[in-house]
């Protein structure tokens, strides 16, 4: 490889890096304090650059959040998403992304605290679109898999999808808001189980009413 070449690639991969680095440190940040209080400043000194190499790679706060924004839409999608496509039925899908939602957030406990301060902003940003997309694309995941499950008779036939979808994003919602609330996200995995089986206990119990 040429020297310019190979000189290039570093500097491309140093800003790659660079710029994970400081989405991860928001994230982190945003576990500890309201992310709207966060500034240019605190998230430079936790990455260890300067302001102004912060913004040489990030020159607005705005592309910073959109890309933090990008960043969770892409764990989702990787992490929560995708593990549906390992189980053919419904019922074992739907499980397995509940559950995997809940570890993100318990690794992550920045994520809900980030999503939900873009969603209480004003105006439509690009990083609050983003979010909004990705719930979006989440709650019809959730109504296509429940309407697998009707087909495969795992779950009830007649079954309202739509608001089973609220209640099962909602259940997750309720699981990160008593975390955020006692400070122990890290702890709502084993909770997280028994809501899950009251959730599903439901579903399954319609189908013999």
């Amino acid at each position: 490889m040429p020297e310019n070449d190979a000189s290039t690639k570093r500097a491309y991969q140093s800003t790659e890096q660079r710029q994970s680095a400081t989405i991860e440190a928001v994230v982190q940040l945003s576990a500890e304090q309201d992310p709207s209080a966060l500034t240019t400043a605190m998230i430079a000194e936790k990455v260890g650059l300067s302001q102004g190499a912060l913004f040489k790679h990030f020159p607005t706060k705005s592309q910073l959040w959109e890309s933090v924004a990008c960043w969770v839409s892409g764990q989702l999608s990787r992490r929560v998403f995708s593990v549906a496509e390992q189980y053919p039925q419904a019922d074992k899908a739907l499980e397995a992304m509940f559950m995997a939602h809940v570890r993100f957030i318990a690794q992550n406990p920045g994520v809900p605290r980030l999503m939900l301060g873009e969603l209480q902003k004003s105006g439509n940003g690009p990083a609050k679109q983003i979010i909004r997309r990705t719930l979006a694309k989440y709650r019809q995941k959730v109504v296509a898999l429940l309407e697998l499950g009707v087909e495969q008779g795992s779950v009830a036939l007649g079954i309202d999808t739509q608001a089973a979808a609220v209640l099962y994003l909602g259940a997750i919602q309720g699981l990160v808001v008593q975390g955020m609330v006692s400070g122990e996200l890290h702890e709502v995995e084993p909770m997280a189980v028994r809501v899950y089986r009251l959730f599903s206990g439901r579903l399954l119990r319609m189908t013999d009413d």
